[in-house]
């Protein structure tokens, strides 16, 4: 892996939390809108909102660079638009990136065929 992909990668990573904990705040303020006089739904809607376009923008660019299968790129599409998905995806993205970093260095080190 390059590092231009792993770089990639890891701003999808970073960004998939935070998406993910403003979906859920979002939901919260929803509620909260509808049985209270609090209503916090037009901030906490550009904040998800911001959030959601840069993790879509990030995954538009990590699909292109990792060269992820069409399974992979909508799972991870999918997961953006779940609740709780995005930190499946953060989880997941993790896991990728370091296995990826293994596989780098066992070729490097010509330990495998990797």
């Amino acid at each position: 892996m390059d590092l231009k992909t792993a770089t990639a990668l890891r701003r999808l990573r970073l960004v998939s939390g935070p998406e993910a904990i403003s979906f859920l705040l979002l939901l919260v303020c929803s509620v909260l809108k509808r049985t209270t006089d609090f209503n916090a739904v037009p901030a906490m809607g550009m904040i998800h909102g911001v959030l959601f376009v840069l993790y879509v923008i990030f995954w538009a660019d990590a699909w292109n660079r990792a060269k992820w299968p069409l399974k992979t790129a909508a799972l991870y599409f999918v997961l953006s638009v779940l609740p709780t998905g995005g930190f499946f995806a953060e989880r997941r993205l993790k896991r990728e990136a370091e296995t990826a970093v293994i596989a780098s260095r066992a070729r490097r080190e010509g330990v495998v065929g990797a």
